[in-house]
């Protein structure tokens, strides 16, 4: 049995946004997507919350806080860096790649261009996480 998950989504792109809104409803998966448009929105989010999200889907570039500074930020705050992170991103930067696996996330997965191939990335990336044994906050 798998669980429903509480998703933060961190990405400034509108477009992306409704990619992963369209492949959860065409999946016909019921998870909850919280949206952050950059890593500022998403620390206050954390922040402020009531609850923790289960995982964090985190784009490296976005304006305010990129996504390897706000990493940074998240792994230095004892209630916050035990949350898996996945790096859902168009950069196949090695470097980025590498500084990010350094910092602590979950998973690094490339978007990649055509849709069916990102809906296939997506329901397995989402299908791994909702059976394995997460740290309800």
């Amino acid at each position: 049995m798998s669980n429903l998950l509480d998703v933060l989504l961190i990405e400034d792109d509108t477009i992306e946004i409704m990619k992963l809104n369209r492949t959860i409803s065409s999946l016909n998966l019921n998870h909850n997507i919280i949206e952050a448009n950059n890593g500022e929105e998403a620390l206050s989010i954390l922040k402020e919350g009531n609850s923790l999200p289960d995982i964090i889907l985190l784009d490296l570039n976005m304006p305010k806080i990129n996504g390897i500074e706000f990493l940074k930020i998240l792994k230095s705050d004892p209630s916050l860096k035990y949350l898996p992170t996945i790096v859902l991103t168009t950069s196949n930067n090695r470097k980025d790649l590498l500084e990010c696996y350094k910092i602590g996330i979950a998973g690094y997965v490339l978007k990649p261009l055509k849709y069916d191939d990102y809906v296939s990335k997506i329901e397995k990336l989402l299908a791994y996480w909702s059976v394995n044994e997460l740290i309800k906050a």
